[in-house]
């Protein structure tokens, strides 16, 4: 007769004939049914003469359920199927717990944990049985090296890179009103400084990506005179030169022409309705001197405030050769954010995102001995940034050697984000990661703002309890020594044993020789972040150190 999978399509032709003759024959109502299964029909011999859908053309109309239920997945899985271990990039539970601080809700954990504790993953920061009083003194690190006029003392815990145009105006204007209310920074991201930002009020870290928006040139390079009027903005407390991010290191971006609109033309510098590029690398510096005397060069022109850059840790050589720019030419930045490949972005290819940089406890770890080994560690300041929303994420981290902590997600959640995983299609449910200006209408503004700075002073709550649980007086006297990992399935080791950890000025030796480090110290030249000598060469030239 008919193959089985045409059954709904020959079906609804036979109701559309049924259905008109019942409208004509019995009663004036039927032409409803009438009208649907004609629609039908019609759908199905379209499916039938398309081209492009091979499922649409072998199930006519049903096939539309397949596109229907794809389409839904994110939601069936969330609502439906998700356990609160389940979802990824962040679980139930922990999405719960930022809602609940955001709320002022008590976030308690009922009938014990669900995690698998004797998962080769899961690591934990040992209690004392001489808990101290909890400090209420706030939390703060200051931010500034020798050469600079103007220190800024940040909070422990701060709002990362995230651009206006990624977020809605309201979505921003939310963040800074609530970072403006609990005396935290919130990072612009690339995109520069809106109106948005200026309306909040709040302390701004300035980014200053590849594209110079805000400070940007006809021909897209870097304009001193404009950077030197916008960093007076006494709202800005720091300029941070992002290098990379951790979701999508070494890749650039355009924003197309359609898309920018007159407000984010005035925040970045550029023509309405033209295509805004960001390319993968900078223009105002190609070498690791450069980069210092770029770095110099920001921090005079914006009368002596912090100055540093934000980066993903790849090829280690690289980042040891801006290390002996340092140690050549004695400039060095206020401060480094290290952004683990963990760290979330709204839109960037699969493969950049799963399998490109390295992850924040490596990344950090590495830094930090390398500032240490060449002795500039007490100089500069470290800050960390990859999927870090709770107190047991900031004290693991900062035993880990940073000195404070941005989460761009967490503040997200806590701004009404649901995690649906749709910030690259301008349909955003919640009206966070969106340009359409009806969607971004339902986020409330005061109403966010108010959850913001509530999420940040009870995360900042909850660390104070957990380092007093501890037996620590403040977070900065978490070590590695306090955060215990497993190594295989029986081993168990402090991340000072797991790791290996740098004795200041270890790298200045010239006879050392340390795995992990010395070898790519070799290859790293003040003068190019291309290596100097393969790591071949380098391997071979420790060896002869060790044999004499």
């Amino acid at each position: 007769m008919f193959p089985a999978r045409y059954f709904v399509f020959v079906l609804c032709q036979v109701l559309t004939f049924v259905s008109f003759v019942l409208m004509f024959a019995w009663n004036g109502h039927f032409f409803w049914l009438f009208l649907v299964f004609a629609v039908l029909s019609i759908i199905g011999f379209l499916d039938l003469h398309q081209d492009k859908h091979a499922v649409l053309r072998n199930y006519p109309v049903t096939g539309h359920f397949r596109y229907l239920f794809e389409a839904i997945r994110p939601e069936i899985r969330q609502y439906f199927f998700e356990s609160n271990q389940d979802g990824r990039p962040f679980s139930r539970e922990r999405r719960s717990m930022v809602y609940d601080r955001a709320k002022n809700i008590e976030d308690v954990l009922p009938f014990g944990t669900e995690l698998n504790v004797y998962a080769s993953s899961y690591g934990w920061v040992n209690h004392s049985i001489r808990p101290k009083p909890e400090n209420h003194d706030e939390l703060r690190v200051t931010i500034g090296g020798p050469d600079c006029k103007h220190p800024y003392s940040a909070s422990l815990y701060n709002i990362s890179a995230m651009s206006f145009g990624s977020l809605s105006a309201n979505a921003i204007l939310a963040l800074n009103k609530g970072a403006k209310a609990g005396n935290f920074y919130h990072d612009t991201g690339e995109g520069s400084v809106s109106r948005y930002h200026r309306e909040g009020g709040g302390d701004l870290v300035w980014e200053l990506g590849s594209g110079y928006f805000g400070c940007r040139a006809a021909d897209g390079s870097f304009d001193p005179d404009k950077f030197q009027k916008q960093a007076a903005n006494p709202q800005i407390k720091m300029i941070e030169i992002k290098m990379s991010q951790g979701a999508k290191p070494g890749h650039g971006g355009v924003l197309p022409g359609s898309k920018v609109t007159e407000e984010i033309a005035e925040a970045r510098g550029v023509p309405v309705g033209q295509d805004c590029i960001s390319p993968a690398s900078h223009s105002a510096f190609s070498t690791p001197l450069e980069l210092l005397d770029f770095i110099k060069t920001l921090r005079e022109l914006s009368g002596g405030k912090p100055v540093g850059f934000k980066l993903c840790i790849g090829h280690r050589w690289e980042f040891m050769a801006i290390i002996k720019a340092m140690l050549q030419t004695g400039i060095k930045p206020d401060f480094i954010v290290v952004d683990g490949a963990e760290g979330g972005t709204g839109a960037a290819p699969i493969e950049f995102a799963n399998r490109l940089g390295t992850p924040l406890r490596q990344g950090l770890s590495f830094v930090h001995n390398c500032l240490v080994g060449s002795g500039l560690r007490d100089d500069i300041r470290i800050g960390a940034s990859g999927k870090l929303i709770s107190a047991f994420d900031i004290a693991g981290i900062i035993a880990m050697g940073a000195d404070w902590v941005n989460s761009a997600r967490g503040f997200m959640f806590a701004v009404g984000c649901i995690q649906s995983q749709s910030c690259h299609t301008n349909r955003c449910p919640t009206g966070v990661a969106t340009q359409d200006p009806k969607r971004q209408k339902a986020l409330v503004v005061p109403d966010k703002a108010e959850r913001v700075a509530n999420f940040h002073r009870n995360t900042l709550k909850s660390l104070m309890a957990f380092t007093a649980a501890s037996g620590l007086s403040h977070p900065r006297e978490f070590k590695p020594e306090h955060f215990f990992v497993r190594e295989g399935q029986r081993a168990i080791m402090p991340a000072s044993s797991a790791l290996t950890w740098l004795k200041k000025g270890a790298l200045l030796d010239q006879a050392h020789d340390i795995p992990g480090y010395s070898t790519y110290w070799d290859m790293a030249v003040a003068d190019s972040f291309e290596a100097a000598k393969s790591i071949e060469v380098a391997k071979a030239l420790h060896h002869h150190r060790s044999h004499h």
